[in-house]
């Protein structure tokens, strides 16, 4: 059974990451994961958009992230390849605002499997929270050049604008743009996390940053105000 407590909670820090996040290399983007997991990533989401992997290859990536994220007590989510999210049993899938429509994802997962949509404006987090997403992704936060379809930028008072919208109950985790330096706004302005790629695929020790990035989120979350 889904848990949205269980999801909030280890959304805090919330890590992107594909092949063409890590040089297009399995093996770099497999240990950039395993080195993130150890820093303390409580969900991890395997985007991977443009590689030059074959569906088997993409699949085989999936699996040893998967089997990671077990050894961690990490979720694991896939971005948009919703059959791939159903043959891997993902914890999660994610779609985009230009992906498969909500009703055909929740037709094809099942009532187990964690849906999370996209949502850069009041209009479209509403009608993913009426359509029963577990959580959605807000943003960009800010300017980002890891994600090229991410858009303009809302800012900590667009994501104010939709947590007020769509209330206290669904998680939200922010998503573009997000560093060390920033990250704890993002929190403060309504979010249950961030989630980064950079941040993390392009650290001098992804370790270390993960393990950055949890205290920044657990210090913003007891200073946060409504």
């Amino acid at each position: 059974m889904k848990d949205r407590s269980i999801l909030r909670e280890k959304m805090g820090v919330y890590v992107v990451i594909g092949t063409q996040d890590c040089g297009y290399s399995v093996e770099r983007t497999v240990q950039i994961v395993r080195e993130a997991l150890e820093g303390g990533v409580g969900t991890l989401q395997l985007r991977d958009k443009g590689s030059k992997l074959t569906a088997d290859e993409r699949f085989e990536l999936g699996r040893q992230l998967q089997e990671l994220c077990r050894e961690h007590g990490t979720l694991f989510f896939v971005n948009d390849d919703v059959d791939l999210a159903v043959r891997l049993q993902a914890d999660g899938v994610h779609v985009g605002q230009d992906d498969m429509h909500l009703a055909e994802v929740q037709r094809i997962v099942g009532p187990d499997m964690y849906i999370g949509v996209s949502a850069g404006t009041v209009e479209e987090a509403l009608a993913a929270k009426n359509g029963g997403v577990d959580c959605i992704g807000v943003g960009a936060m800010y300017a980002t050049s890891s994600k090229a379809d991410a858009g303009e930028p809302i800012g900590p008072a667009g994501l104010k604008a939709i947590r007020d919208a769509v209330g206290t109950e669904l998680p939200i985790v922010g998503i573009g743009g997000i560093t060390l330096e920033n990250a704890s706004e993002v929190i403060r302005f309504g979010a249950d996390g961030v989630a980064v790629i950079s941040a993390i695929s392009r650290a001098a020790s992804p370790r270390e940053a993960a393990h950055s990035l949890q205290g920044i989120v657990r210090s913003a979350r007891h200073g946060q105000v409504g």
